[in-house]
């Protein structure tokens, strides 16, 4: 008896999700589920095919739950700022960095608002998880038991950095709403840098000028670990036919290719939010900003944290400070650093959706007009043999007077945006005449070689990007030769030559020669390798001796 009460209690909690799902909801899941039809291809990538827009959603979400169901829940855990909830308090406060910048009221008042036919898009969405759930009862989600269709609101654009929060740390926020920087004289201490992670995309796009075929070629390169995008085919009889890569839970395609055109997205450095530095006064209990020579009371707004404690949930709660900027996030040198930004959008969802189903340039081009992609360069190429460049999107117009590299002043108005940049004045390429493009997470000014926009065009918030080895060697490379095929593309993007070592190697190779003539056991040992790079013809291979020693 004891045994069947403990599988009992074990079985439970699945047994109280499934009944979360009402008859109904079940009936109407079936009959969605007839119209589509998912088969997977020898290397297990799924082609979802769906009668509508909407059952290829539903297909889609199904598929990408069979694949890693864990990593589509835990990507919603995260951008739901529940964290802590199954992780614990050392979570907190990334949780309250997430809430802070990504207001899920916001998301629900725009799934309500939302044109129909969005809202049946994240209706399957939720729907498509929500069916695999009910299907694979042995399957036990760690938190989530139900998605909602509001959660695709949450997170709208795609890529790795969807999150902004301008320079702002995890820790400067906990000093700031811990206590730590209660005292209002409290002089942030210095931070310690992330350390760099070496990594990022590369997209070139070839017209037809420079191919053996005549026509546009597209090189897709992102640098993200194996499993951080899944390759899906999504069709459906409404137009839908894109193939590439999705991020887990999200409902379309963020970069790939459908029957006319293709696009590739590359992280940037982008100027697209601001510090304001809040002129604070504290009376009778209550905090209020100066703004234009007036005072605004400082917006409150309670956050509640559940979090696990030995096995338990407890749960904490934090006043969230915001003035219209945006949150409040943190305190130096004395003063209160509020953010605008702008990390979820409806209308960023509708161009995330929109482009995949672009019918050429100039489709592309009015997706590009929303102005809400705000962290992405895009490469582009399509089947008319136009090629393009667009570095960022969403572009806040600001004084150029100001230097916005540094928190503004928040009591003014004249740190306000004023508006959003139209396509037409942030920096971009149509089809250059050398008949090539790159990004490699680099400068725009070197996009097309020398047929590049000039940087003194442009105000310096909107490209600040600076040059790496990756996009020198893109240059270097794409300028060579002409009369690209498939081959010919994949040997450019893998190719071995190493742009930092030209400069590195002989700089170390002259300091070592310039050393004191005294002497030096060590220098006796190095003279041996030393020999070996200054042999060196800087390309790397698997069996390079001297790409080892370069690298160390």
């Amino acid at each position: 008896m004891r045994l069947l009460l403990l599988l009992f209690i074990g079985i439970l909690p699945n047994l109280l999700a499934a009944q979360a799902f009402t008859p109904k909801e079940l009936t109407r899941w079936k009959k969605q589920a007839e119209r589509v039809t998912i088969i997977r291809d020898n290397w297990g990538i799924p082609h979802v095919m769906g009668k509508k827009d909407a059952d290829a959603v539903f297909g889609l979400l199904y598929a990408q739950c069979e694949d890693d169901f864990n990593r589509v829940e835990m990507n919603y855990i995260e951008k739901l700022g529940r964290m802590a909830e199954v992780k614990g308090a050392s979570e907190i406060y990334e949780d309250l960095l997430i809430r802070m910048v990504i207001d899920s009221a916001a998301a629900i008042a725009d799934y309500k608002k939302a044109p129909r036919w969005l809202k049946k898009l994240l209706d399957a969405q939720a729907a498509g998880i929500n069916y695999y759930l009910y299907k694979h009862p042995e399957v036990h989600p760690i938190l989530l038991h139900r998605f909602e269709p509001w959660y695709p609101l949450l997170w709208t654009d795609g890529s790795i950095g969807a999150i902004n929060t301008d320079d702002i740390t995890t820790d400067e926020l906990k000093r700031f709403y811990s206590g730590e920087t209660k005292s209002m004289g409290y002089i942030t201490p210095p931070r310690t840098p992330k350390e760099e992670v070496l990594t990022g995309s590369n997209g070139f796009a070839f017209a037809p000028s420079i191919t053996a075929s005549g026509k546009a070629i597209l090189y897709i390169n992102p640098h993200v670990t194996f499993y951080f995008r899944p390759e899906v085919h999504v069709m459906s009889e409404e137009g839908l036919n894109t193939y590439g890569a999705v991020t887990w839970g999200q409902f379309f395609v963020y970069q790939g290719f459908n029957a006319y055109c293709g696009w590739m997205h590359t992280s940037n450095y982008t100027d697209i939010s601001d510090l304001y530095i809040e002129k604070i006064v504290e009376r009778d209990g209550k905090r209020f900003y100066m703004y234009e020579g007036r005072e605004r009371p400082v917006i409150v707004k309670p956050m509640t944290f559940r979090y696990l404690e030995n096995g338990s949930m407890k749960s904490k709660t934090i006043d969230a400070l915001f003035t219209h900027h945006g949150p409040i996030m943190a305190q130096r040198n004395g003063q209160w650093l509020s953010m605008k930004a702008n990390n979820r959008s409806m209308t960023g969802l509708i161009q995330s959706w929109q482009r995949t189903k672009a019918k050429g340039f100039e489709d592309y081009k009015k997706t590009m007009d929303l102005l809400s992609n705000t962290s992405n360069n895009t490469v582009y190429a399509d089947k008319s043999g136009n090629i393009a460049y667009w570095h960022g999107n969403f572009m806040p117009i600001r004084d150029t007077k100001i230097d916005w590299t540094k928190p503004v002043d928040g009591s003014t108005a004249a740190t306000e945006w004023k508006g959003l940049h139209p396509v037409s004045e942030t920096v971009h390429i149509y089809n250059p005449p050398n008949g090539w493009l790159q990004n490699c997470n680099s400068t725009a000014f070197t996009a097309a070689g020398e047929n590049s926009p000039k940087k003194s065009s442009y105000p310096p918030y909107m490209a600040p990007d600076g040059e790496n080895f990756r996009g020198l060697n893109a240059v270097r490379v794409l300028q060579q030769q002409k009369g690209y095929d498939l081959d010919k593309v994949i040997a450019a993007g893998y190719d071995t030559y190493m742009v930092s070592m030209e400069l590195l190697v002989p700089a170390l190779i002259r300091a070592y020669e310039k050393r004191s003539t005294s002497p030096d056991t060590l220098a006796g040992l190095l003279d041996g390798p030393m020999a070996v790079l200054k042999k060196w013809d800087f390309r790397s291979s698997e069996q390079s001796v001297a790409t080892t020693l370069a690298i160390e």
